[in-house]
């Protein structure tokens, strides 16, 4: 049922969709003004979980940046807790598979009570296997 409120008709609005596809599919800034697009990431960005900074792949561990991704998808309310629970909210959140990955080599009689606790956990696995 139409209320007779809208501007456009069915058959306008198909056509202005149809009159941006080309634009959406195209891959480029859909905008006209350059101060609206997102700005590309700067050199003194903090690295993340993904590429190149991963567990195992750098001899200086990268402390910081293995907090900082466990910190996004863990957030306080899992804590206290054991690898087998926060691997289950790491998986829920959808976390890099690598991050899983570490968190599940763990042992599971430890419980960590901070991200910290975890990150240095993590960290001081993958040293110990790369060496």
């Amino acid at each position: 049922m139409q209320r007779g409120s809208d501007r456009l008709n069915v058959h306008r609005d198909d056509e202005m969709k149809h009159e941006l596809q080309g634009l959406l599919r195209s891959g480029h800034p859909t905008r006209t003004e350059e101060w609206h697009d997102p700005e590309p990431t700067a050199e003194d960005d903090p690295q993340v979980w993904q590429n190149p900074v991963a567990p195992g792949r750098s001899p200086s561990a990268p402390m910081e940046a293995v907090r900082l991704e466990l910190a996004r998808a863990l957030g306080r309310t899992s804590f206290p807790a054991d690898p087998r629970e926060l691997v289950g909210v790491l998986r829920d959140k959808r976390a890099p598979d690598a991050l899983v990955e570490a968190v599940e080599r763990l042992p599971e009689d430890e419980r960590y009570a901070t991200v910290h606790a975890l990150a240095e956990a993590v960290v001081g696995m993958t040293e110990g296997a790369g060496s």
